[in-house]
């Protein structure tokens, strides 16, 4: 397997009778979904797809985002998935800029699709995922009226597959070329890590318009199933994992704090779970302890981002786990693991030259899994892989054995009264509080400091503390001039559709 679209096609070949794909009452075998993939390619073909057209699609979680991204990739297209969590003025931003010229969208999101369409640029098919409308051609239509056969196109590894918008510098989402074989060679670098089967089952919980639905794709291809959430419910998501046993769920460290306090979670069986991975944000030490403590020694994190498809560094189970033992060893519970089986990763300083062991550098990364660039952004492309490096814009120091420490993003270190602070060490403190429940740290200007160090605070239900208390709580842990001179509670803290916090969001929100 070489392309996407490979991988239905094989698995079809040797397993057709294999189950592969569920959600909600549907339940795909190989053979069935690679049916429908080829029928879906033959459909977009018949309506003007062909190699390179973007196809842009807006919906929330369910099997035909995934027969979409099987479809253009045997047809040689371009799937452009929509965040959509996106204001109207951004989708029609990204769909515009994608010079995308059909628009799949879900039932749940056709209004706001409907509003958008006059400001679109190059649409020229509109299909509706879920519900005929007028003047929308109904994808289950499409699909009965069109071919079985395979496409007869040639699609190369290096052709894109995806572009994948990801939030820019200056606001505006910047489009990232992902090929074939940037997503394959990330899949292989965590089939290999990871040894999953092919009788194993991931749950998808994460959206799939992110690159966080690598866990169907490495799935699929060990010939594995793949179940899919339409939203965050964690009956649901509970209740799946015991129906299907799941074996492996990905989620963001966020969501592993939640469901350790979630009232239900005893009354489900989830001893089927084999894996439970999270990336996107580093886990607290106390967090992972308890986790640890509830579901036993399965845990694992990635660091990686969507320009690396998105594997960068992995943390396998033995050194997640360490909870005993000399400090060498169990403050790797803290790290975000080595370099990844497919990637080389060092540490740099402002003039590109690789820094000493324990001193903070900026994440460089190269490999077949870093994207081809930034769309219509030459300029961009160029500093991001400078030197044929990607340059990842996150912080980190690492130790003797390779093992990586995330510091902090770049662009949101804090510079006060002339000292570095980076708001990941102190929300790290923050989180040891009980009452914490989410925290994001930012800089805001001062006169007397340059900048000042905030917290923003969101506490756990039911629970109270003061914003002295917490001050002098992270006083008494970390160096004076790192504590937030002042604390803001909100009832929630604002977090993408991963569960990332969004520092620039809590920052303006605090101006």
């Amino acid at each position: 397997m070489y392309v996407l679209g490979d991988i239905p096609r094989k698995h079809a070949r040797l397993d057709p009778d294999k189950e592969c794909l569920v959600c909600e009452d549907t339940r795909l075998t190989w053979s069935k979904l690679n049916e429908r993939v080829n029928r879906l390619a033959n459909g977009l073909a018949s309506l003007g797809v062909s190699k390179d057209t973007k196809v842009a699609i807006l919906a929330l979680n369910c099997h035909k985002y995934i027969e979409a991204y099987y479809a253009t990739a045997k047809l040689g297209a371009v799937a452009v998935p929509l965040n959509f969590r996106l204001s109207p003025e951004e989708l029609t931003y990204v769909i515009n800029h994608s010079d995308s010229e059909v628009l799949m969208v879900g039932g749940d999101l056709l209004a706001v699709a409907r509003e958008i369409l006059p400001g679109l640029k190059g649409v020229k098919a509109k299909i509706t995922l879920d519900e005929p409308a007028e003047d929308w051609t109904d994808y289950e239509t499409l699909l009965e009226e069109s071919s079985p056969a395979e496409p007869d196109v040639d699609v190369d590894e290096d052709d894109l597959c995806q572009l994948q918008y990801t939030g820019g510098t200056t606001g505006l989402p910047k489009g990232v070329m992902l090929t074939h074989r940037n997503y394959m060679t990330s899949v292989i670098g965590m089939g290999l890590a990871n040894l999953f089967e092919p009788g194993d089952a991931t749950l998808q919980v994460l959206p799939i318009f992110h690159t966080a639905w690598w866990p169907i794709l490495v799935h699929h291809c060990a010939g594995g199933k793949g179940v899919i959430i339409k939203r965050f419910d964690f009956d649901d998501i509970l209740g799946l994992v015991q129906k299907e046993r799941v074996t492996h769920i990905n989620m963001v460290p966020i969501l592993l704090s939640w469901i350790l306090d979630f009232p239900g979670l005893d009354s489900y069986d989830v001893s089927s779970i084999k894996y439970l991975s999270y990336a996107g944000a580093p886990m607290p030490a106390d967090v992972m302890r308890r986790c640890i403590d509830k579901f036993g020694p399965i845990f694992q994190q990635g660091y990686g981002l969507t320009e690396a498809a998105p594997l960068v560094t992995m943390l396998m189970q033995e050194d997640q786990s360490r909870l005993e033992g000399p400090e060498e060893l169990t403050r790797r519970i803290s790290s975000a693991g080595r370099e990844s089986l497919v990637t080389e990763v060092r540490l740099v300083d402002e003039d590109d030259r690789e820094v000493e062991v324990g001193e903070i550098g900026e994440i460089a990364v190269r490999g077949k899994n870093i994207m081809k660039g930034y769309w219509k952004d030459p300029e961009l492309t160029a500093h991001a892989l400078r030197g044929g490096w990607l340059h990842t814009g996150d912080l980190a120091r690492a130790d003797e054995y390779g093992f990586l420490y995330i510091v902090d993003r770049k662009h949101d270190m804090i510079i006060t009264g002339g000292e570095n602070v980076y708001p990941f060490e102190v929300e790290k403190v923050l989180y040891e509080h009980p009452a914490v429940l989410e925290a994001a740290v930012v800089g805001i200007q001062d006169d007397k400091w340059g900048e000042k160090v905030v917290a923003a605070v969101a506490l756990k239900q039911g629970a109270e503390a003061s914003e002295d208390e917490l001050i002098t709580f992270v006083r008494s842990r970390i160096a004076g001039y790192k504590t937030p001179k002042e604390i803001v509670f909100m009832e929630s803290i604002p977090k993408t559709a991963i569960g990332k916090i969004l520092r620039r969001e809590v920052r303006e929100m605090l101006i």
